[in-house]
């Protein structure tokens, strides 16, 4: 495939092995989110008791603001609401015009209330007034606030989100603030399911469809001429209004009673002290004078940053339109070195500089990194994207919007190389320069980072898919497949990779294609979406087919017989796994052939058959170790563990699975940490020890509660069994 007109080819894959998308979990064991309480495991019903699980306690409040002031009525009322707890939950809503201070009135009021909510404190912003990509999804902020409380992977439909949220949230004394909201629709799945917590939302509507949810509403009106005149002493200090205070009126006045308003004109008031405030209300004045006033503050606001932004630097306010169109809402510094085409160091002074000067607000630290965050007030990012429309060409927009993309696709790509190097066989297309270093350097790092940044892999994937780069959509789905993996967002594994299939298929790319069908195919099965993930195997083996590729040929029957096996169609399993073993021997293929023997030794221990089991199993598990293959390795392992079982060799079983359980510790996959434990369950249970069975049992639903609702559930049943 040709890249984009203009582009940079790098094509920077390891050719030197074979590999692709093989399914990790290839047992009847599969499962998509989980049930249980806030700082719980699960809850057991049904007889059996709950099991607990520490869980850290989230702080994700911002800030409070530096120089609130004023509205102690408001403060004085939301305050009395809270006296209502525990007895009953508490919802209240904050709206008001744009710039009005909302988001500064709760953060100050529920910073002030941080004690009493010692089981959470949530924040998110739903975007409602985004100058691009709309306003979030609740499911999208509903799995945000489930891995803070330590949720790995999450189910796909909202129903299910939100029915786990309100699980995990009951009986726990939590506050969350739903900034920016857009409808009553998009707040109502948010809400958690506790009787002593309170919610607070900000939007610039009412939202009154919330009044069936006994919602209290504080209807926030603009600060009146002598507390917008206190804000802007506090400001520019005391002294400079005393000098001008006929001056400091008007420009309270032109601000409209807006605190945004008024912090961006003292802003840059505050940066020439010499400056007469007389100077500052004729620039905010301007034209239209005050009649532009009465249209919901907006023009206020917009005076106030225009008259700002005519006082940056060039460097500066180049710096400013640019992020006001950056893919992503809120970044750090790499992310702002991209956008503005600088280097890390220039960007800090940047987006230092904007953030004093208060067209950026600083968010503090990102929560897995450590580095610092910032973004746009919507208003402002509005404001800086429609200077960019205005000033920048149209190739500079998209050169903005493709170094954002190619920096996620290599950081990416980075982890997927330390995560899964066998996987990381195809090439990147590139189609600019810059390449940082990644902000990780091992495998706990790259995990991480894949973690904290799915949202914004997500919106950079989409944005990419908007501008037509096909091969970057593609491309970025494949470099995100440890993510997938690892911690089974089933929803966006599936939403990558059905665009990565459409735009590999658009770009006529036959190994984008191929990869986009088996790893794509792979979600789909392990969501129990057979029929689907066994047509897009299908497609794949038969283009391999048309290709003459008998390695991606043999991929994609390994896929058909995986989906076969977690269906429970034995026979069909061992059918499609023996053609796929044929054609990678015949390949040479040799981490290819022992994932297929660890399939066919886990068929043939569903099938009552350990001793021609621990045949299959000890090949892989000897050739995995070879290729370095660990995970696979410590699959293969634990498969073998219960082949030894199931010949009679309990204390070898034991070993072997204790071994395979500090293996999956070691690299992070708490899906397999259950599985091990819940296969030491069986294995104590085979030798009459029920005791010891259901502790390992427990212990496993510990481990299942954070990444799978359906093993949840069918361990719940075993242990209401074990009961009686």
């Amino acid at each position: 495939m040709e890249p984009e007109q203009g582009s940079r080819r790098t094509a920077d894959a390891d050719r030197s092995g074979i590999g692709g998308p093989e399914v990790q979990d290839n047992t009847a064991y599969g499962g998509a989110a989980v049930t249980g309480t806030f700082g719980q495991a699960c809850g057991i019903h049904g007889g059996a008791r709950s099991h607990t699980e520490p869980a850290a306690t989230v702080r994700q409040l911002l800030p409070a603001p530096p120089h609130f002031l004023g509205r102690e009525r408001e403060l004085g009322t939301l305050r009395r609401l809270v006296g209502r707890l525990p007895e009953a939950p508490v919802l209240a809503v904050i709206s008001g015009p744009a710039g009005v201070g909302k988001t500064a009135l709760a953060s100050s009021w529920l910073r002030g209330l941080a004690q009493r909510f010692p089981d959470g404190q949530f924040y998110a912003d739903l975007r409602g007034h985004s100058a691009s990509g709309g306003p979030a999804r609740p499911a999208e902020i509903l799995a945000q606030f489930l891995r803070a409380l330590g949720q790995r992977q999450t189910p796909q439909g909202l129903g299910e989100l939100a029915a786990l949220w309100r699980s995990r949230t009951a009986g726990r004394r939590i506050a969350v603030m739903l900034d920016n909201a857009v409808s009553a629709g998009q707040v109502r799945p948010l809400l958690p399911g506790t009787e002593t917590g309170l919610v607070v939302v900000t939007s610039r509507f009412r939202l009154a469809g919330l009044a069936v949810d006994g919602a209290f509403f504080q209807q926030l009106e603009v600060l009146d001429t002598e507390d917008t005149v206190e804000l802007l002493s506090r400001r520019i200090g005391s002294e400079r209004v005393r000098r001008e205070p006929e001056a400091a009126r008007q420009v309270a006045a032109l601000c409209a009673g807006l605190p945004l308003a008024v912090c961006v004109a003292a802003a840059r008031m505050a940066v020439r002290p010499r400056q007469p405030l007389a100077a500052m209300a004729l620039a905010l004045g301007g034209e239209g004078g005050l009649d532009a006033l009465r249209v919901e503050g907006e023009p206020a606001v917009r005076a106030a940053l225009d008259a700002s932004y005519r006082l940056l630097t060039p460097d500066l306010a180049l710096g400013y339109r640019r992020l006001g169109i950056s893919p992503v809402t809120d970044f750090g510094i790499r992310v702002a070195a991209a956008v503005c085409g600088t280097g890390p160091r220039e960007a800090d002074r940047i987006v230092d500089a904007l953030a004093e000067v208060n067209l950026l607000e600083d968010l503090g630290p990102d929560p897995v990194t450590g580095l610092d965050r910032f973004r746009f007030h919507d208003l402002v990012r509005a404001h800086a994207g429609g200077l960019a429309a205005a000033h920048e060409t149209s190739d500079d927009r998209r050169g903005t919007a493709r170094r954002v993309v190619d920096l996620y696709l290599r950081t990416a790509t980075a982890a997927e190389a330390l995560l899964s190097p066998s996987h990381r066989t195809l090439r990147r297309d590139y189609a600019s320069d810059d390449d940082q270093p990644p902000p990780f350097t091992d495998e706990a790092g790259a995990l991480a980072w894949l973690d904290g940044e799915r949202l914004h892999l997500m919106a950079v994937l989409r944005k990419a898919a908007g501008l037509g780069w096909d091969a970057a959509v593609w491309q970025l789905a494949d470099a995100m497949w440890p993510l997938f993996l690892r911690l089974r967002p089933y929803d966006l594994w599936i939403e990558a990779h059905t665009a990565g299939l459409a735009a590999a298929r658009r770009a006529g790319d036959r190994e984008g294609e191929s990869r986009m069908l088996t790893s794509g195919g792979t979600g789909l099965r392990n969501v129990g979406r057979h029929a689907e993930a066994v047509s897009w195997f299908t497609q794949a083996a038969e283009a391999a087919r048309r290709e003459r590729d008998r390695v991606a040929e043999a991929q994609a029957l390994h896929g058909v017989g995986q989906t076969h096996r977690l269906a429970g169609r034995l026979a069909e399993a061992r059918s499609f796994f023996g053609r796929a073993l044929e054609l990678r021997e015949r390949a040479g293929y040799r981490r290819g052939v022992a994932l297929t023997e660890l399939c066919l030794g886990d068929v043939e221990l569903a099938e009552g058959q350990p001793e021609r089991a621990r045949e299959h199993l000890s090949r892989a598990r000897a050739v995995l170790l070879e290729v370095r293959d660990t995970h696979d390795a410590a699959r293969a392992l634990a498969h073998l563990a219960r082949a030894h079982a199931g010949v009679g060799d309990f204390p070898l079983a034991v070993r072997e699975l204790t071994r395979a359980l500090g293996e999956f510790e070691a690299s992070g996959s708490v899906h397999w940490q259950g599985r091990v434990l819940e296969m030491l369950g069986e294995t104590a249970a085979e030798r009459g020890q029920d005791a010891e069975a259901r502790d390992w049992y427990e212990k496993s639903l510990a481990r299942y509660a954070s990444v799978s609702a359906d093993d949840v559930r069918r361990l719940a049943d075993r242990l209401g069994v074990a009961d009686r």
